[in-house]
């Protein structure tokens, strides 16, 4: 079975986005890292043109930063100050990638941009995950403990306008959150993820947040980050597919859940290093699609309006009539299901704890 999608003009088998989608929630829920750079590869060989599977894929994290962001907010482990600090950087980041992006599209290239920056991004995380795991399984081999320095100094820990940010005890430049975003938000902006995988480490070993507050922290910057990716998607290029996003949160969700509850019973350190071996496998698949692999045109699949069913018709007449507002929709679509997938979360875990307490 196969569904037609109005925006991005392809066939594809939800039951494949499903799958994928949940299997890359698994594994984000398992090892606390961001889908995305795997999700939209997935989708490119899929058939969904690489343009819009960024952009979709920004909106499916802006939805499940939501739900995960909730948990956070109800625990009270959020840096909303230095969030915000981050967020201007991401802000400045974000159109600065849209711009880039526009240019590169402009002059036909930008499929083969991002297929350039996925390659050479997995291949660099997927080799750093790589080393460290295997470093951590020969740690828990030899049972060593190895003690790490407290404090490491760079020179971004010497930029002027230090500021206090109370929640995190830290003495910081207002300079050294707004840099970070500015990095996260040009990544985010041109390959559709949403930059956890730099952001998390940078808040960890350079600004040196508490390691409880970066989770919460992280998502709130996604979120801010993923709202204007979105829009900016949507509005500029009219690439934001309700479709392909409605399948893309259903299994991202159901596969996070999933993955929490696993890393909670096993140790994930054995699983890293297969996860880094996923990483640069999918990065060779890349390059051998850019570099080797026989160029197919994609035509565009000429579908009339009377054949479509009412939803993927309103989704195509509402994006080119009203593009403005499609953004806007787009955005709060992807809220809603992220809102409503915490409150489910929520609902299922009170009943849970209301059954073990009669027992």
């Amino acid at each position: 079975m196969e569904v037609f999608l109005p925006i991005a003009q392809v066939f594809v088998n939800p039951i494949e986005i499903l799958m994928l989608s949940a299997i890359v929630g698994v594994l984000s829920g398992l090892f606390g890292v961001g889908g995305g750079f795997l999700m939209t590869p997935f989708l490119i060989f899929l058939g969904v043109p690489p343009a819009y599977a960024v952009a979709n894929e920004a909106n499916n994290i802006l939805a499940t930063s939501v739900s995960g962001s909730t948990t956070h907010y109800l625990k009270n482990t959020l840096d909303y100050k230095m969030g915000f600090m981050i967020v201007i950087g991401g802000t400045i980041g974000t159109l600065l990638g849209i711009y880039t992006f526009t240019y590169f599209k402009g002059i036909g290239k930008i499929d083969t941009v991002i297929s350039l920056a996925y390659m050479y991004i997995l291949a660099i995380i997927g080799t750093l995950m790589l080393v460290e795991s295997l470093g951590e399984i020969d740690k828990a081999k030899k049972n060593l403990m190895i003690k790490k320095k407290l404090h490491v100094h760079y020179w971004i820990h010497g930029l002027p306008f230090r500021m206090r940010f109370p929640k995190s005890k830290l003495y910081e430049s207002a300079f050294t959150p707004i840099i970070i975003g500015l990095i996260v938000g040009f990544i985010a902006a041109i390959m559709g993820i949403g930059g956890a995988f730099i952001l998390v480490p940078a808040m960890i070993y350079i600004i040196k947040m508490p390691t409880k507050l970066v989770p919460g922290t992280s998502l709130f910057v996604t979120i801010f980050v993923s709202v204007i990716v979105t829009f900016l998607h949507s509005f500029n290029y009219g690439s934001i597919d309700l479709m392909l996003v409605l399948m893309l949160v259903v299994g991202s969700i159901i596969g996070v859940q999933i993955g929490q509850k696993l890393g909670e019973k096993i140790d994930s350190s054995g699983l890293k290093a297969l996860l880094a071996v996923l990483l640069l496998l999918v990065g060779i698949a890349i390059a051998y699609e850019t570099f080797f692999a026989e160029q197919i045109q994609n035509q565009l699949i000429q579908v009339s309006n009377s054949d479509l069913n009412f939803f993927s018709l309103f989704i195509l007449e509402f994006s080119r009539d009203m593009p403005f507002f499609y953004g806007l929709f787009s955005i709060m679509f992807a809220v809603l299901l992220g809102v409503g997938a915490a409150l489910i979360r929520r609902v299922i875990s009170n009943f849970k704890k209301k059954m073990l307490l009669k027992s």
